[in-house]
């Protein structure tokens, strides 16, 4: 009892003396900042109001984590909100995704979409796998057959920390699906998961460079040996920041990082704006017949729409320079795309948001009779299964998604991206943090939420009465007008007819015919 009565004084003794110790740090630290405060001439709240002025930081830092969590409805939030998000995560746990009473998502917003059932839906023993598609079966020597329909975006490695790519790459082969590597080039990661990989070449020709930082086809045709690099893809524009390069700040660039750009250590990657050897549609067509000669391989390119004359000159050259020059495919890419570092001028303000320039470049192609010979992929916040469907209505072959599978790891959006921060260690060099990150279990995730997203689109499909989402069209769609009208897809946007003048396309057709007679 003696012993406790002693211990409990000289507590009590020692705490009083930290209290007074502390209370003694806190003034001096209050009358430090004061003086601080009042002679500095950058921060007119903190001079004015000395001390309680650096309070407005504090908030203004906390505002975004406390806007997320208590005072944001589910519908609320950007860039994506929490009833988005939610279902992004129980789809990647495998948890029931069911919600109960009614839809918090507004119905009747001009511009926005729903889907028309089928009074005769089709029921799940006359349900149909995909059909398989075949990229470059006209111009590649080695053409790219699939079945998927959902895909993983371009997401570069130093983005992108090395278990984050891990998991993405293992989860792709569970799915089944293809994983696009962003500009960083091909990391070892990459390929350990086994997946199916469309390698992106960017304007800074990561990982394809010379010391010059141009093209080297040696090293082009080295990666195409890669049995699961299936296709290349040539990013003109990326949707979050048309007209600017890749930013990777040098904290991001590590040795291994550095050795797979091909780039010095700790020095800011930043790609050009463009690429310096493309500066015409004629200059892309003939680098899209390049990389495939060298390759062997599907190419296409990347870019958010901007002039929509882009697309009429192309196809027209097209139609003059031959099928060899045809792009296999296009990915386009939305105006409100996602990427790790961005300027805000471009990211707010400059390109095509998807819903408009989508269907209005599958009607150019379409229009001009090269339907058959180029694939569309779409890109941009189709992270959920109606958007995605609505993709697919409107003519895309293929959606992709970058942070859809971002959620799928565990991305909090925590908007930290660009900072070497990430608290989830998924866009982070930290490994500390990346420690977090264990990429056994997420690649479980990210099969499970490409799987889920597949499943709701078929669901969409077959309340429509079809068998399969690829033939989801315009016609099962209704655009909302107002509270009280909407108009079919199909009515306010029709797919168009081939012009007359490309109906026969001899030239095409032979080309077409003669180089199926090759590959046979």
């Amino acid at each position: 009892m003696d012993f406790l009565s002693s211990l409990a004084t000289v507590t009590i003794h020692w705490g009083a003396l930290l209290f007074v110790f502390l209370l003694f740090v806190a003034a001096v630290s209050v009358v430090v900042m004061y003086w601080v405060d009042t002679h500095q001439t950058s921060h007119t709240i903190r001079r004015n109001y000395p001390v309680i002025g650096r309070f407005r930081y504090i908030f203004e830092h906390m505002g975004e984590f406390f806007r997320q969590y208590f005072f944001a409805m589910d519908r609320e939030e950007r860039p994506f909100d929490r009833a988005e998000r939610s279902w992004a995560y129980r789809a990647a746990k495998n948890v029931d995704s069911t919600i109960a009473f009614g839809s918090t998502r507004s119905l009747e917003t001009p511009g926005d979409i729903f889907f028309l059932n089928c009074a005769f839906p089709t029921l799940e023993e006359d349900a149909a796998q995909p059909k398989e598609i075949c990229i470059g079966e006209y111009t590649a020597k080695k053409p790219y057959r699939t079945r998927s329909v959902v895909n993983i975006s371009g997401m570069s490695f130093g983005a992108l920390s090395k278990p984050a790519v891990q998991a993405l790459s293992r989860g792709a082969r569970k799915a089944g699906i293809w994983m696009n590597t962003g500009e960083g080039g091909l990391s070892p990661y990459h390929l350990e998961g086994g997946c199916d990989i469309v390698f992106q070449i960017g304007t800074a020709k990561y990982g394809v460079r010379n010391n010059e930082g141009h093209l080297d086809d040696t090293k082009l045709a080295s990666l195409a040996e890669h049995q699961n690099v299936r296709m290349f893809e040539i990013k003109m524009s990326q949707g979050a920041k048309p007209g600017k390069g890749g930013m990777l700040p040098g904290a991001k660039v590590t040795e291994e990082i550095a050795h797979t750009r091909g780039i010095p250590v700790g020095e800011d990657s930043i790609s050009p704006n463009g690429h310096v050897d493309i500066k015409s549609i004629d200059d892309l067509l003939n680098m899209v017949h390049h990389v495939r000669q060298v390759t062997s391989k599907p190419v296409g390119f990347k870019m958010v729409v901007g002039d929509l004359t882009f697309f009429e000159t192309l196809c027209e050259l097209i139609h003059k320079k031959g099928i060899e020059y045809c792009p296999d495919f296009i990915t386009i890419d939305s105006s409100d795309g996602g990427t790790g570092a961005a300027p805000q001028p471009l990211m707010d303000y400059v390109g095509m948001h998807l819903r408009e320039s989508l269907p209005t470049v599958v009607n150019i192609v379409t229009s001009y009779g090269l339907r058959r010979y180029i694939k569309i992929i779409a890109s941009g916040k189709l992270i959920v299964p109606g958007k995605a469907a609505w993709a697919l209505s409107a003519g895309a072959d293929f959606v992709v998604t970058a942070r859809g599978f971002l959620f799928s790891l565990g991305c909090i959006q925590a908007l930290q991206c660009n900072k070497n921060t990430c608290p989830t260690g998924i866009t982070t060099h930290n490994p500390d943090l990346q420690q977090g990150l264990v990429a056994a279990e997420k690649s479980e995730r990210v099969a499970n939420y490409a799987a889920e997203l597949f499943h709701g689109i078929g669901m969409i499909a077959h309340s429509c009465g079809v068998k399969e989402p690829r033939e989801l069209n315009r016609s099962h769609v209704r655009i909302i007008e107002n509270q009280s009208r909407s108009q079919l897809f199909s009515h306010a946007n029709p797919l168009p007819n081939v012009r007359p003048e490309y109906i026969n396309m001899t030239a095409l057709k032979e080309e077409a015919i003669s180089k199926e007679e090759r590959l046979q």
